[in-house]
């Protein structure tokens, strides 16, 4: 049985119909469960420094603020990276401490010279205490001159400008 000319575009147009229509709901229609796949987001291929599951972190907030997660998903996947966030910085820090020793540097001291250095640059006023501008040469809430201490012996320089040290007697910077 032949089809008239008419018929065959008609016939064509069916079964391209019949079989973009199966390849998308082939999914939907097929046994296996997949709820497990739907809830899965594949980890971003970041290879920075601050890991892969911080990054998931960062992208289901972004999804979950957009909408794009639900509230069990959210917590289900916070969870699980969490947990892996967590054991990618303590690996980090195991590292970081690791190569710190193997340099014989002491991380505690790095900070304990970083505050010093802080408290040395902060003037103290006699009359109203410490001040918070680092660079000031005059009390703020006085107007008394916080010159400084010598550099040699820490007395403190308490007259504006003195050229010496009572303490040492040594010659103070301009």
């Amino acid at each position: 049985m032949t089809l008239p000319a008419e018929a065959l575009p008609l016939a064509i147009g069916t079964a391209l119909s019949i079989v973009a229509l199966t390849v998308v709901l082939s999914p939907l229609l097929s046994d296996k469960d997949n709820a497990d796949d739907q809830l899965k987001i594949s980890k971003p291929t970041n290879t920075s420094a601050e890991g892969t599951a911080v990054a998931a972190l960062r992208e289901i907030e972004f999804d979950k603020a957009t909408g794009k997660l639900s509230d069990k998903d959210y917590d289900a996947l916070r969870i699980k990276y969490t947990r892996d966030a967590l054991a990618e910085l303590r690996a980090t820090d195991n590292l970081v401490a690791a190569s710190a020793h193997r340099a014989g540097a002491v991380t505690d001291d790095v900070v304990e010279a970083a505050i010093r250095r802080a408290k040395d640059a902060k003037h103290d006023c006699a009359a109203c205490g410490p001040r918070p501008e680092a660079d000031a040469v005059f009390c703020s809430n006085c107007g008394r001159n916080l010159a400084g201490n010598c550099a040699k012996c820490h007395t403190p320089v308490e007259h504006a400008g003195a050229r010496f040290c009572t303490g040492c007697g040594e010659e103070l910077a301009a």
